[in-house]
């Protein structure tokens, strides 16, 4: 459940009773969207809102105690409200997260001096301030709108979105196995730009790892428990015991390098040396990892990682990295995503021939012997809305750049191998005509969410990357 700081902005000389109401709604909001609220009693100030600095100071106060479990605030004007205090009720906090503004409507059939708010005004003058502070904050819909309107809760629930991911990748600890495959040019990266985001990347040298997995024996504790859970997410009716057992260890060797080094997620060299030297391919345990909400990106796509983890974090499902791979037909608006594949059991069909299984990885078997190439989650990927999300860092321009946007997976009939789907997307040649131009990569992260507008406005607006929202129009 996500946690709140709720400012209530007031102004003394308002009519007191809408601030005393305006508290209780908005209290109720927040309790109907599942969400928790820090926020003063009514015996620490007038109705437990600031208009003071010595309101701001007790707030402030009670946000630092409160720091550990606060993922964002919320300001909130049941009048105008007074811009100081908010503002420096924030900057007192210490607070970095993101912050909501929201006003009330006035009621034209009550705009006496009882009854009149004027949050309309208020608002301006509070983000004139929040702006001349340089906090960076986050607008409603629209401009004043009460607590039980659809458009608020819709608010709420894009504003969890932008705390969660702006929450998941702060301190962010991403474990790198292997080199970069030489032949990808396009998962090239910059550590230095992801590390002034808070975000920090562990690297292990393959050699090291088959090293650590050389000293573990088949009947070991950890191996046979691993092995157990294979078989418990996976059927593997037509893969050898050995090459179970070799993933199993596998899977053992990269649990203990996450748990010791602090990680949070992965990106692995997943072909070819895994299979030449070691004789199996990691996608199972990868998608194991990936539907546990510890996101790992084949072909070592850093910058994968980081959007699947975001996504993941963001809505509590798994994020799975694909290829933009194939154009469906002469739809302009369809297309064929795909992987060999390592995706998370959680995003496939669930019954029938198309439930994931697991395969031999069919494109580099011709090349490393299809015994070499056991491992891959087979399947089709279930029809649901979906979010697509790419990050990159742009080393020329010293940015990190990103684009963001939403879809569908369809029922539309294809039959292929690997982790496949089906997409439309609106305007999907203008966002495919976005990517090259842009220099995007072909790998993209998705989640069987609608996500889109709370992780455009956490990445853009308080990460300070560039992000292209694609929308039709």
């Amino acid at each position: 459940m996500n946690t709140l700081g709720v400012i209530v902005g007031n102004r003394g000389f308002f009519p007191g009773h809408l601030c005393q109401t305006g508290r209780q709604d908005i209290l109720q909001a927040l309790e109907h969207s599942g969400i928790q609220a820090v926020i003063l009693p009514t015996s620490a100030t007038a109705f437990g809102a600031v208009e003071s600095p010595a309101d701001a100071r007790k707030c402030a106060e009670l946000f630092q105690e409160n720091a550990a479990k606060i993922d964002g605030l919320l300001v909130t004007l049941p009048n105008f409200g007074d811009e100081r205090g908010v503002a420096n009720a924030l900057r007192w906090s210490g607070l970095k997260v993101p912050v909501l503004v929201h006003a009330f409507n006035d009621d034209p059939r009550s705009m006496t001096i009882r009854d009149r708010r004027d949050s309309f005004c208020g608002k301006m003058s509070v983000c004139n301030n929040l702006r001349q502070y340089n906090l960076p904050f986050t607008l409603t819909r629209r401009h004043t709108v009460n607590p039980d309107h659809a458009s608020f809760r819709a608010d709420l629930a894009d504003f969890v979105v932008t705390c969660r991911v702006v929450k998941a990748l702060k301190h962010l600890r991403i474990g790198a196995l292997g080199a970069r495959p030489t032949a990808f040019n396009t998962v090239r990266y910059s550590e230095k730009l992801l590390e002034q985001s808070g975000i920090s990347i562990e690297t292990l040298d393959l050699f090291e790892l088959f090293g650590r997995i050389g000293k573990l024996t088949d009947d070991a504790a950890p191996v046979q428990a691993k092995l157990k859970e294979i078989h418990a997410y996976v059927t593997a009716k037509s893969i050898p015991p050995a090459a179970l057992i070799k993933m199993a260890k596998f899977g053992v060797a990269v649990d203990d390098w996450m748990r010791q080094t602090g990680l949070h997620a992965t990106a692995i060299q997943c072909w070819t040396a895994m299979e030449e030297f070691f004789g199996v391919v990691p996608c199972t345990l990868m998608s194991m990892m990936s539907n546990l909400l510890l996101s790992s990106a084949c072909e070592v796509d850093i910058m994968g990682t980081v959007a699947m983890y975001a996504m993941a974090q963001a809505s509590g499902k798994p994020s799975a990295l694909v290829d933009w791979n194939n154009n469906y037909g002469e739809d302009p608006d369809k297309g064929v995503l795909f992987h060999c594949s390592n995706l998370p059991k959680d995003l496939f069909v669930e019954q029938g021939e198309d439930q994931p299984t697991m395969d031999y990885q069919e494109i580099i078997a011709g090349t490393v012997g299809k015994e070499n190439t056991y491992g891959t989650i087979v399947g089709r990927v279930k029809a649901a809305a979906f979010t697509y999300l790419r990050v990159s860092t742009d080393d020329a321009a010293g940015r990190i750049r990103a684009y963001v946007g939403q879809g569908e997976l369809t029922n539309d009939p294809l039959k292929t191998f690997g982790g496949y789907g089906v997409v439309k997307i609106p305007d999907f040649q203008r966002l495919l005509a976005y990517i090259c131009e842009n220099g995007f990569e072909h790998h993209v992260a998705i989640n069987p969410t609608r996500l889109a507008a709370g992780i455009k406005e956490a990445l853009s607006k308080y990460l300070g990357w560039e992000v292209y929202h694609h929308a039709a129009g």
